[in-house]
């Protein structure tokens, strides 16, 4: 579950810093608050896909998805775009835990 959640952090982190100049140049954000915004939730995905190995980290994950969504009302399309990062997340939450458990309940099938 780890690998795939902090993948997922790790892009979105990317996609978040490069939305900074669309925010200024197309809809006119101020650049403080973009960058601010922009590259502080870029770099809480960043911090968030290292800190995956304590549990406490998911929440800070989920957190991350909130703040991608709620850029939407900065820049729109973000709405979208943060949408199907927290889609992404939500799948590799779900998966990465039934893989967890499946592996607990089979250990002679995955010691092969």
């Amino acid at each position: 579950m780890r690998g795939m959640c902090a993948g997922v952090l790790f892009f979105e982190a990317i996609v978040l810093a490069l939305a900074t100049p669309v925010m200024i140049q197309v809809e006119g954000v101020s650049p403080a608050v973009a960058a601010s915004y922009a590259l502080g939730l870029a770099a809480l995905a960043l911090v968030t896909s290292g800190l995956l190995r304590h549990s406490w980290a998911y929440a800070l994950g989920w957190l991350v998805q909130v703040g991608a969504v709620a850029m939407g009302f900065l820049l729109p399309i973000a709405f979208f775009v943060g949408g199907m990062f927290a889609a992404i997340w939500a799948a590799a939450w779900v998966l990465g835990r039934r893989i967890e458990r499946d592996r607990a309940e089979n250990p002679e099938f995955y010691a092969r």
